[in-house]
Parts: C-alpha cells; structure tokens; sequence
C-alpha cells in the first residue's frame, strides 16, 4: 500500500463534513420556479458580499462563464476578446464560437496575467462592415495558467477605463476570485467593482462538491436564467448543492491563508535544493498553485517527472522516503506542457500532507537531476 498526496488540482477537494450536514438537513424547493429558498439564499449572499444587484447558481465554471459571453455577446459575429492563457481559450472547447457563435479573439497574457492594454485598445472593432463587432473583454483572476497570479487592482482600474471609453463590458472569470482577496487583502467587492459580471466556481478550492455562480446585475441575470435553461443547466431541488456552497462561503474562504501559506512554504523548499533541473518563481508565488519549470535545453520532459512521482521504487522504503507506518508515497501533479509542472495546495491538505509532499518532490527531484545532469 501507498499513501497518496493529491496536488493535481484543487478541484479534488471533498466535501467537508460541516457541508454533508447542511445538504442532509437544506431546505428545498424548484429552483427552476425560483422556489429554493437555499438557493436563493446562496445567491443573495453571494451578490451582497461582491457588491452586485443578484446572482445565479449554475453547474458549473465553463457554464457560468458561457451563459456569461452569450448575454454581453447577444448578436451572433461579436466578438470577445480573451487571454491566450485564459481558461476560457484553453480549457472550455471553444464553446462561445460553437455554442454562441462568438469569435474569441486572444491577446498575449504577461506572465503576471494581465496583457497590454494599448494593444488591447488598438485592436477594438466594429465600425468596419468587414469585421466582427468588439462586445466584451474577459479576464482570469486569479490566473491558473500563470500560475495563480492574482491581477493587480491597477490594471483592472486602467482596464474599467479603457472599456467605459469603447462602452464595453467587463467579465472576470474569477474561479478562484476568494484566493485572489487572499492575497490582496481586499474585499471581494473591490476586486470585481467594475466587472459587469463575475463567475465564481464553489468546487474547486472551496471544498463544495458541485457548483459555480454568475454575478451582475438584475437585468443581467434575468436573460443568465434564460441562458441557463438554454444549456440544460436549470436544477430543481438545487439547494441541496447551494448548501454545501454557503458552508464553503462561511467556513472555507477563511481558511484559503493556510492553503497559501503551505504553498509557499513548498516553494521555498523547492527553490533551496538549487537543482539546475527544477526552477521555480518564488517572488511570483501569490496563491496555491505552484509551477516548476524544467529549462528548454533539458531533455527532462515534465511527463517523465509526473510519472516518477506517483511511483514508488524499492529504495524509497527501504530509506526514508515513506510515511511513519513505512508506506510509500505516491504524488500526484499535472502538467501544463512538456517543461512546466503544477502542483495545486487545497483544502484538504494537511501539514503532514504537505510534508510528505515536499519529501517526496525532493527524493524525486534530486534522482532525475543527478541524471539529467551527468
């Protein structure tokens, strides 16, 4: 038997116990009649503390923010302009061009998850018959693919600037939008202050099981609901998942410090090894995810990596590489690309977790450097 420390993602959490009690015991009713009152007490709750009008439970992330394109992109040709490494570029199949037929026109995302903003300006359309009309910009925050970047205050100010001049919306794709408060030490309320509209995803670092929301105003999610229904995600006695996502609200938020305290503490560890195989940014460690870079000219692959760390050989046991009831570890990560790995703190991991990680990562690290490197 193995002992398995899963970093893969923060959507691996489960449920807490706190969260089992109160969808055991929620209150329900037909969501879909607007009838749930534990949905709609998610939905108030959530609204007030982003400082919005109203808010909509959804199923999921790539939902909420597809029900998001569809009522700022109304008319079929417009255009969205997104980040290359944006969650919704990369990882939700296109779907506003093939669910909403919205061009996803993408800018250069810095490393820090923001893109040029004179760029940005520059290439607004829609006074030419031969092009798509400019209707939205969309931002990631925090930034998975960046790493969890959090965006600073300043660009989202000079952003709100540039699209109120071209009369534009803004959408934040804020997924893990409470990580981002983390580290800024903000409200949520600042950060999305002049966001049109706010997805905010329950069951990645919050610990709910299911479950995301789009914020805005009234009249934005009133045609959010009819985009909804459209996409088959009207839930009935919903307030059994809306339950587990007030408890995530209440009890988890708060305690996102620790994830990112444990996320950096790996970090450090991780850059003191001094392997010139492995490097990570340190400086640019603002939430839970951490990145760790393999240098172009290695032939170390990030795949080769990943797979010798959820193996456990012979010499591990028999060292010290293995917990205190001689159990071997296995470590779960994912990769972004053939030289950048990532590895995601949550909610569900403890001290002792964290430190079999690190254990872990340092055996596995110093092997596949030695070999790298001879």
């Amino acid at each position: 038997m193995a002992y398995i420390v899963d970093l893969r993602s923060d959507t691996v959490t489960k449920p807490t116990e706190a969260m089992k009690h109160a969808m055991i015991n929620s209150a329900l009713g037909d969501d879909v009649y607007g009838e749930d009152p534990t949905v709609n007490a998610l939905e108030s709750k959530l609204a007030a503390m982003l400082g919005k009008q109203a808010a909509l439970f959804v199923p999921s992330g790539t939902m909420a923010n597809l029900i998001a394109i569809m009522v700022h992109c109304n008319k079929r040709g417009s255009e969205a302009f997104v980040g290359n490494l944006s969650h919704i570029y990369k990882y939700e199949q296109g779907g506003a061009a093939h669910v909403a037929g919205v061009l996803l026109s993408t800018i250069a995302n810095k490393p820090d998850g923001t893109f040029d903003l004179a760029e940005l300006e520059s290439r607004f359309r829609g006074t030419d018959v031969h092009e798509p009309i400019t209707s939205l910009v969309a931002v990631e925050n925090t930034h998975n693919v960046c790493g969890g970047k959090v965006l600073p205050l300043k660009f989202l100010d000079d952003l709100s600037v540039i699209c109120k001049r071209h009369n534009l919306p803004i959408h934040m794709d804020g997924a893990r939008l409470f990580n981002a408060c983390e580290y800024l030490k903000v409200e949520p309320s600042r950060i999305v202050r002049d966001c049109d509209s706010v997805s905010v995803c329950f069951s990645k670092g919050l610990s709910a099981p299911v479950g995301s929301a789009i914020v805005g105003s009234y009249h934005f999610i009133d045609q959010a609901r009819r985009m909804r229904k459209l996409l088959g995600g009207g839930m009935r006695q919903a307030g059994v998942l809306a339950a587990a996502a007030i408890v995530a609200l209440d009890e988890v938020v708060p305690k996102l410090k620790l994830d990112h305290k444990r996320a950096n503490i790996m970090a450090k560890v991780i850059e003191g090894l001094f392997l010139k195989t492995f490097t990570i940014d340190v400086e640019g460690q603002h939430s839970n995810i951490i990145l760790v870079r393999i240098p172009e000219h290695s032939s170390m692959t990030t795949e080769k990596v990943v797979a010798r760390l959820a193996q456990v050989c012979l010499a591990e046991t028999q060292g010290d590489c293995k917990t205190t009831n001689d159990e071997g570890v296995i470590l779960k990560a994912i990769y972004f690309n053939s030289k950048t790995i990532r590895f995601t703190i949550h909610h569900d991991i403890t001290d002792e977790d964290l430190w079999l990680a690190i254990m872990k990562i340092t055996y596995v690290f110093k092997e596949l450097d030695a070999a790298a490197t001879k």
